[in-house]
Formats: C-alpha cells, sequence, structure tokens
C-alpha cells in the first residue's frame, strides 16, 4: 500500500496525530482536545487540536466511528465533513447525541471521528439544453426500491 505525505500540526503537544488502529483501514482517527458533555439530543462543535495540509487533488473527509454510533448514538451531523486542501484551520467535529435519555461524556483525547484521505476530480461544469438518456432516468429517492418499509410482499 503507498502512503501520501500530509503535514500536521497540533494546537498543543498534547494531541496525539491521527492515527490508523489497524493496518489497511481507511480512516485514521482524531480525537477530542477538550472534555465535552453531551446532553439528550444535544450537538457540540468539537475541536480536535489537529491542522492539516493536504497536496492539491485531496481532500478529507470526516466520518462518524461506528463504536460511538452503536454504544452510545453519537453521530456527525454533517457526515462526513469535508476538509479542503487549501484549509489550514484546526478540524472541529460537529457532534451529535441521538439518545433520548443518557447524556454522553467524551474527555480529552477519546477518538471522536474517522479522517479519510481521499483523491478528488475538479470538475468543468459545461452547460447543455438537455442531458442524455439513462436506464435510471430522473428517478430519486426509492426509485431503486421495489417498495415501502415494512409492506409485505
Amino acid at each position: 500500500m503507498t502512503s501520501l505525505d500530509v503535514l500536521v500540526s497540533t494546537t498543543d503537544p498534547g494531541v496525539p496525530l491521527p492515527a490508523y488502529s489497524h493496518p489497511g483501514d481507511a480512516g485514521a482517527d482524531i480525537t477530542t482536545r477538550i472534555d465535552v458533555d453531551l446532553g439528550p439530543g444535544e450537538r457540540a462543535t468539537v475541536p480536535t487540536g489537529v491542522k492539516i495540509a493536504l497536496p492539491a487533488g485531496y481532500a478529507a473527509f470526516v466520518h462518524p466511528r461506528s463504536g460511538l454510533a452503536s454504544r452510545h448514538g453519537v453521530t456527525i451531523v454533517n457526515a462526513p465533513g469535508t476538509v479542503d486542501a487549501g484549509y489550514r484551520g484546526e478540524i472541529a467535529v460537529t457532534l451529535l447525541n441521538t439518545d433520548a435519555h443518557e447524556t454522553v461524556s467524551l474527555r480529552r483525547g477519546d477518538r471522536i471521528a474517522q479522517l479519510v484521505i481521499q483523491r478528488v476530480e475538479h470538475a468543468a461544469f459545461v452547460a447543455v439544453e438537455a442531458l442524455p438518456g439513462s436506464h435510471r432516468g430522473a428517478g430519486g429517492f426509492g426509485s431503486t426500491g421495489s417498495g415501502s418499509i415494512g409492506a409485505a410482499p
């Protein structure tokens, strides 16, 4: 597997760099820089203390962690969040506690999201009078399904 050099700086020496937990992982874990308590239904924008410099033609996407979602109902409001190659500020993650009853307490250093680095294309948008046809056509949400949820066959 090839690797891409991504320059990283932190807001203070105690902030860990993004790190992959296992060989072959797509996402590198990033952590919270502060302690935060999220009550039921609450959201907060949580700083990570991480700043990156991506090469042109790349973007970083901030994804939720499946363990936080399954164990505590914590997700990312705008998942995945996009970090553009030209952004040099601190990466922050807007977390949402979807649990209706329990407060979730996160402490400095807790893993809160995954950073996925991907090559991205820069498109040239070309105006046309009409688009070419396709098998799907203009079908939108639910157009590939065979019925409503819970409907009997």
